[in-house]
């Protein structure tokens, strides 16, 4: 289904489309969703949910390299399944707010609530307040350069370069023009190395 409403438009897909697409019946997908909106629904909310699980992996770490690794992850997504993220992001229509503003269920709450942590801590540069702002500003840098490349990979006047790297120097530099130089050291020291635990003597 996710690919169907990638390939076809939002507009462009009816039930009985969609059912012939997936080889079930119409009767079938009625009897587990009400219409085409419960279905973009369902898709658009295990996306979001898969990405704030992919973005807990680094949840305890520094709120500056927190963002970098959500945007690097956000970017990846979109390189490794170009259709997923061209229907999630690229494609008209309203995200669900089903989630709510659980950071382990939706990916931009996770997002926002890092800005707080790094606001708290006050890494980010005079001038720079605004939660909602930030966040934008950062799931600016990933989005742009990855949405260009998915719908205009095939344009044969630009000579692209790689994508995921392009996109990671994007988002190191947005980071760079946000965040105190102090607070990016800082973010970028290794954690130090526990001692290893001595065995008593025997």
């Amino acid at each position: 289904a996710l690919e169907f409403f990638a390939r076809e438009g939002v507009e462009g897909v009816t039930m009985r489309a969609l059912a012939d697409a997936i080889e079930y019946s119409p009767p079938v997908i009625y009897a587990h969703f009400r219409d085409k909106d419960a279905i973009i629904r369902e898709l658009c909310n295990r996306q979001i949910r898969g990405l704030a699980q992919a973005f807990s992996t680094f949840g305890a770490l520094d709120p500056v390299e927190r963002l970098r690794r959500i945007g690097y992850a956000y970017t990846g997504f979109a390189v490794e399944h170009p259709s997923h993220f061209r229907f999630l992001f690229l494609t008209e229509h309203a995200l669900p707010d089903e989630l709510g503003d659980d950071p382990e269920q939706n990916a931009y709450a996770f997002l926002k609530q890092t800005v707080k942590d790094g606001l708290a801590a006050g890494v980010f540069r005079a001038g720079y307040t605004d939660a909602e702002e930030i966040a934008q500003l950062c799931w600016g840098s990933a989005h742009g350069l990855v949405a260009l490349h998915n719908i205009k990979a095939q344009a044969s006047w630009i000579e692209w370069r790689d994508a995921r790297t392009s996109a990671r120097r994007l988002i190191d530099a947005t980071l760079d023009g946000i965040v105190k130089p102090e607070a990016a050291k800082r973010a970028a020291r290794p954690a130090p190395r526990r001692a290893p635990v001595r065995r008593g003597s025997r």
